[in-house]
Order: structure tokens, then C-alpha cells, then sequence
């Protein structure tokens, strides 16, 4: 609904917008799938800040339609927190892009048939110099996409092989050669997607553990009410951290390093309660499975909202919370070097 209009959006003000965030959230509207985040949110608006006016015409209205579903191609075997050391390579064949390499952590990559990602393109270059971002379609034969089952049982994420995949010498999302800052200004919109509505998310989550605490008789424990004085004391947190990055979005500064600071709040929050919930739960943690959410704070299966199957599912998704858009380590890096001054951390070369 922030898009301009002219690329299909509601034009609303960054305001606006989280007003009807949070009165969705309050509503308890059920999430967007995970392609239209990676397609929307993320890709979407990277290209209205960084794309070619012909990527905006092209890609953006395919978006909107659901004709172009996304996935992100990042990660790698050898390229994990540490993603400027892609080894996948991109070289120019006449006006097309020629990529070989290995992504792996691909979310939504069953369901896509377009990848947004990192290659090296000049190989000669430094680390974090010579790598562009490239839109690559995946329904051609030099992709193939294998899912990987997580613990809970669903496959949410895959590895993506490309050999010889091939995408137009158009598909440069900014300067071929800077896609290191391409990637930074799309995480920035991963990392701050939870502004408008981090805190109403989980307060009505920590309603839910509440009531899980009552229904097993354990409100009055003092164990199990210092957990929850603590995740109430984040979600207040969370709430003015929101307010904090808002106040940038409405003067026309992006959160930048400061979306480190909201990052390790939510992820850290989000295993801390799910941790609560399973000591609440006890021995039934244990138990038969049945289904669950299927991860990623999905709406829960009707009438199972308090069930030890949801709350196992977001148990094993909370674990890559804080792995995920940045691991929690390097979000505080961020934090200290970026916000703090303080001194780099020493490269494992220079100690050795």
C-alpha cells in the first residue's frame, strides 16, 4: 500500500501504512504468504528505490499480480552470516547474464519461479566489491530447486542449483559490480518489515501464553510470572522501538544501522517466549505432534491456538530467528561499530 500509485500501490504515507498494519494485526488478519513479502516488501521496494525506471514497469505490476512469485537467493554452503563470500558466478555472454553456483536457505523457493540474488561477477575484485544482484528466472532448465525438511517437519526452505542459468544483461538491480549495497538496502526493508507491527503481533502472542499459563493452573507460579513480566517488558520495548523507526521513516531517513537494535529485540523475544511455552507445557511438549502452524507465525490452526503442536512449531522456527536476516552476533557488530564507535572486531587473518 506504500508503493507509489503509478507502480500499482495505494501511495500511503509511511503513517498511514502502519495504521492499517496494526489495525490488521489487531484484527488478527492472517499473514501474507512468504512470496509476497520477498516479492512486495522486500524486491518490490528495492527497485523503487534502486531500479531502472524500465525494472520498475516490467517487474512491479508482475509483483502485484502474482505472476512473478520470489525467493532470495543469499545464502550459500560457503556463505552464510559471512554473505559477501558468494561463490556463485555471474559473466556476461553477449546480453545475457550466465550464472553458476549453489544457493542454499531459499525460502518460498518451491512455490517461486523467479530468484532475486547475489553473484560475483568480477572475481578479481574485493570481497565485497565485484558482486552484482540479479533477477533470474527459474523456469528454465539450468534450475533446479530441492526442498529441505526442517525439524518441524515442513519444507520451507530449499537448495537452488543453477548451472548455467541463464537472465537478461538488463536484470542488474543498481550498478553492475555494487550488489553488495543493493543487497544491504533490501535486508534494510527485511530488517525493518517488523516496525509497524512487531509489537502488536506479540502482545496478542503473549495474550496467548497467558491464557496457556491459566489453563494449566501456573499463572501464580513465580517462575512462570518473572517469564512473563519479562516478554511483557520487551513488547513495550518493541512498541517504542517502532515509534523510534517510524518517527525516521516520516522524515525521510531510513532506520539504517538503528534496524540492528529492533532485529535483536523481536528474534531474541520471539525463542524466549516460545521457550516459556514449552516450560509451561511440560511433559505434554512431549506428546503426540498433530499438526500445527506450519512455522513462521502463521495463523494457527482453528481452534488450536494453545495446542503443544503450535507452540512446538514456533518452538523449532524460533530457533532461526535469530540466524536468519542477520545473526544476532552480527546485528550487535552492527550495533557497536556503527552506532557505538566501537573498534572493528579484529579479521580471523589479522590474529592468526
Amino acid at each position: 500500500m506504500s508503493w507509489p500509485t503509478e507502480y500499482g500501490g495505494g501511495g500511503l504515507s509511511p503513517m498511514e501504512q502502519v495504521v492499517l498494519a496494526e489495525e490488521f494485526a489487531r484484527a488478527g488478519a492472517p499473514e501474507r504468504a512468504e512470496n509476497d513479502l520477498l516479492g512486495i516488501d522486500l524486491l518490490g521496494n528495492t527497485l523503487i528505490a534502486l531500479g531502472s525506471e524500465a525494472q520498475k514497469r516490467h517487474f512491479l505490476p508482475r509483483i502485484l499480480s502474482g505472476e512473478h512469485r520470489w525467493c532470495q537467493g543469499f545464502s550459500e554452503p560457503e556463505a552464510g552470516s559471512d554473505l559477501a563470500s558468494v561463490r556463485t558466478r555471474g559473466v556476461l555472454d553477449g546480453d545475457e547474464w550466465v550464472i553458476n553456483g549453489h544457493k542454499i536457505w531459499t525460502s518460498a523457493g518451491t512455490t517461486a519461479n523467479w530468484i532475486f540474488l547475489l553473484a560475483r561477477t568480477d572475481p578479481s575484485a574485493a570481497k565485497h566489491r565485484g558482486l552484482s544482484f540479479l533477477l533470474v528466472p527459474m523456469d528454465q532448465p539450468g534450475v533446479v530447486v530441492r526442498p529441505i525438511v526442517n525439524a518441524a517437519g515442513h519444507s520451507s526452505f530449499s537448495e537452488v542449483f543453477l548451472t548455467d542459468a541463464r537472465t537478461s544483461a538488463g536484470n542488474v538491480v543498481g550498478r553492475v559490480g555494487d550488489g553488495w549495497s543493493t543487497a544491504m538496502t533490501l535486508l534494510g526493508f527485511e530488517r525493518g518489515s517488523h516496525i509497524a507491527t512487531a509489537a502488536i503481533d506479540f502482545e496478542r502472542d503473549l495474550q496467548r501464553l497467558c491464557e496457556l499459563a491459566r489453563d494449566r493452573g501456573l499463572h501464580t507460579d513465580p517462575r512462570v510470572r518473572d517469564g512473563l513480566a519479562w516478554c511483557y517488558a520487551r513488547v513495550q520495548i518493541m512498541r517504542y522501538r517502532g515509534y523510534r523507526d517510524l518517527t525516521l521513516a516520516l522524515t525521510g531517513r531510513p532506520p539504517g544501522a538503528e534496524a540492528a537494535i529492533t532485529k535483536v529485540i523481536w528474534s531474541e523475544y520471539f525463542r524466549r517466549y516460545t521457550d516459556l511455552a514449552v516450560e509451561i507445557l511440560g511433559l505434554e511438549a512431549l506428546g503426540p505432534r498433530g499438526p500445527g502452524n506450519g512455522g513462521a507465525r502463521l495463523v494457527p490452526e482453528a481452534g488450536t491456538p494453545n495446542s503443544p503442536a503450535c507452540w512446538m512449531d514456533e518452538l523449532l522456527y524460533a530457533r532461526a530467528a535469530t540466524i536468519y536476516a542477520g545473526s544476532s552476533q552480527i546485528q550487535r557488530n552492527v550495533i557497536g561499530e556503527r552506532l557505538l564507535g566501537l573498534p572493528k572486531e579484529p579479521r580471523p587473518e589479522v590474529l592468526c
